[in-house]
């Protein structure tokens, strides 16, 4: 099931490396996977269980027969209580038992090597600076307003740097210095831009904004994606009107 037996990590940083991969798995299925995820919880199998490899894959199984198991075990019969509740509340509740999963995986792994008082610490904070699976999968995690878009950053960029011209041809200044006026106006957006968008996080992956890659939101729960993560590119985007994450397509009603 688990290569736990196999796979032991020993540092803090392989540690925290193994928790991401782990923890990415389970927010893809929560989030991008979760039409398949919803159909392998079938309440009319035993108990299963929601499991997240340092592959950054899921999978929906029975719980490790030995005992004691080899690595902490996630909470037991998830299936079971899938269609007794309304979806979002059913995939929350499962959100916020594999944020306890995987915080005992990883302590796990450090009172097993050893770990001190301040190697325990420091794996905390490193985890604690991630938005954990619960805030990604209900989107209580930051994120920025839709009007607050790349294209609005362009137009405030335009016009700032065209009043900036203005003045300097009204006060009859050298062209020179208009150009160096206006490179660093940019380059002052730009980092506020950045500042603006710093706590974007994507909502299939749960990883901070970068302005150097591609990024698009759905019009309908106005999370912010990857382009990466939902498969959409570029020149796609261009030719949707209106952008629906995968989560929302998949949104119907439930017997």
């Amino acid at each position: 099931m688990d290569g736990g037996a196999a796979y032991n990590p020993r540092t803090v940083e392989e540690v925290f490396r193994d928790f991401k991969g782990r923890r990415a798995g389970m927010i893809k299925a929560l989030t991008t996977d979760v039409e398949e995820f919803y159909q392998q919880c079938d309440p009319e199998k035993e108990n299963l269980c929601l499991y997240g490899f340092p592959s950054e894959q899921w999978e929906v199984n029975l719980p490790a027969e030995e005992v004691p198991p080899e690595l902490p075990e996630p909470a037991l019969g998830i299936n079971f209580a899938r269609d007794g509740m309304q979806e979002k509340d059913w995939l929350s509740l499962v959100a916020v038992h594999s944020d306890a999963w995987l915080l005992s995986v990883a302590f796990y792994f450090g009172s097993r090597f050893g770990f001190d008082k301040a190697d325990r610490k420091r794996l905390f904070n490193m985890i604690n600076e991630l938005p954990t699976i619960f805030e990604v999968v209900t989107g209580t995690a930051k994120k920025p307003t839709k009007e607050k878009s790349s294209v609005s950053n362009h137009s405030s960029n335009k016009s700032k740097s065209n009043s900036k011209v203005q003045r300097v041809a009204e006060t009859q200044t050298k062209y020179s210095k208009a150009v160096e006026s206006k490179d660093e106006d940019e380059e002052v957006l730009e980092e506020e831009d950045d500042e603006e968008h710093g706590d974007t996080l994507c909502g299939a992956c749960g990883e901070n904004y970068a302005a150097d890659e591609f990024w698009i939101c759905c019009d309908i729960c106005e999370k912010w994606f990857h382009g990466k993560c939902v498969k959409i590119t570029p020149a796609r985007a261009e030719h949707i009107k209106q952008y629906k994450c995968p989560s929302c397509s998949n949104k119907r009603a439930r017997p």
